[in-house]
């Protein structure tokens, strides 16, 4: 870790702090000069605000760096729930303040994105409408077990795969992981008849997708009217149907105003788990709704088949505490070039 990359997760949870308190922190402070420098230089770069003058000069990171900037995952994760110190409301600021004025992926990111996607164009330019159908059912299968499996579906992806292509319950199981994964499916192949569906996001796109994938679950259609909590953080969603409603609205202006797709489908990723508009399945929801943008423009979708479900939940946690996407978008990121490089 560089001395720069120190400092910006020193001021990431001690914001306010003088240039003595950054020193002492280090692990390997350099001189005054040098620390002087490295300081001037993130400011420069837009990483670090300044407040006050003299002998009373703060620094704390500016948004975009408090969004953006590598976090330590597994030093984070070592302290139990109420250990953490995380924001634990929602952040009205981060759709409509935030995120609209920051580029989720650096110059190098965009460019590594930027390489697989030709790729991709490349090799979809020799498919057939057969193949392409082909390949998408074999995505769609891996889609619908890892999608599954993060939410605690057991079946493997053998089982899976006999369901979906076959009808062939798994032994064992209960009804609903079966329902759980037909509806993936019922929800993939609406996505392929209706290609353009989510070019451009609104709420009630967004809940028709949530119905296809909880019909007959027992979870309640539309905008929820009531608290839901989250396993394994402090962090609680809103609970007013309409700050929902706004919320939901505010996000689809967001992601319809981004010209990047890569952008729109990991907002879209983040923001719906964020929000949590549904009393159930609202992960799977924006896996299948950051798929849809991606298809609807013409991109790769993804499978998330390599992902760990526990890596998966822990950058998706990150996000809900810390407002920190730096995790989630390096699964991001990985999950494209794997997709492009498996089925396409």
């Amino acid at each position: 870790m560089t001395i720069q990359v120190e400092i910006l997760q020193f001021l990431h949870y001690n914001p306010s702090s003088s240039r003595v308190e950054i020193a002492t922190a280090l692990t390997n402070a350099p001189n005054e000069r040098t620390l002087k420098r490295i300081i001037a230089d993130s400011v420069q770069k837009g990483d670090i605000v300044v407040e006050g003058k003299g002998k009373a000069t703060r620094y704390s990171l500016s948004p975009q760096a408090h969004l953006m900037m590598p976090l330590n995952i597994d030093t984070y994760f070592a302290n139990d729930v109420d250990e953490r110190v995380v924001q634990q409301s929602f952040n009205f600021q981060l759709i409509c303040d935030i995120l609209p004025n920051v580029t989720l992926f650096t110059t190098e990111e965009k460019e590594r994105l930027d390489v697989v996607h030709k790729t991709f164009l490349g090799n979809m330019a020799t498919l057939s409408d057969v193949e392409y159908r082909k390949e998408m059912e074999r995505l769609g299968v891996d889609l619908s077990w890892k999608s599954s499996q993060i939410e605690g579906n057991t079946y493997s992806l053998l089982e899976t795969e006999r369901l979906l292509k076959e009808k062939e319950t798994a032994r064992g199981k209960t009804k609903e992981e079966a329902v759980m994964l037909l509806n993936h499916k019922d929800a993939l192949d609406f996505i392929l008849d209706n290609p353009d569906y989510l070019k451009e996001l609104s709420v009630r796109r967004i809940e028709d997708i949530h119905s296809i994938l909880t019909k007959e679950l027992g979870v309640g259609s539309g905008i929820r009217k009531r608290r839901v909590g989250i396993t394994g953080t402090n962090y609680r969603p809103l609970d007013n149907e309409f700050q929902i409603r706004e919320a939901l609205e505010d996000t689809c202006r967001l992601i319809n105003g981004k010209e990047d797709v890569f952008e729109k489908a990991l907002l879209a990723l983040v923001l719906l788990s964020y929000i949590q508009p549904f009393t159930d399945g609202n992960k799977r929801t924006a896996r299948i709704g950051s798929n849809a943008i991606l298809m609807a423009w013409g991109y790769c979708p993804l499978s998330f088949r390599t992902v760990d479900s526990i890596d998966y939940k822990k950058a998706m946690l990150m996000f809900y505490e810390q407002n920190n996407i730096a995790a989630f978008k390096q699964i991001f990121i990985e999950q494209y070039e794997f997709a492009v490089k498996n089925y396409f």
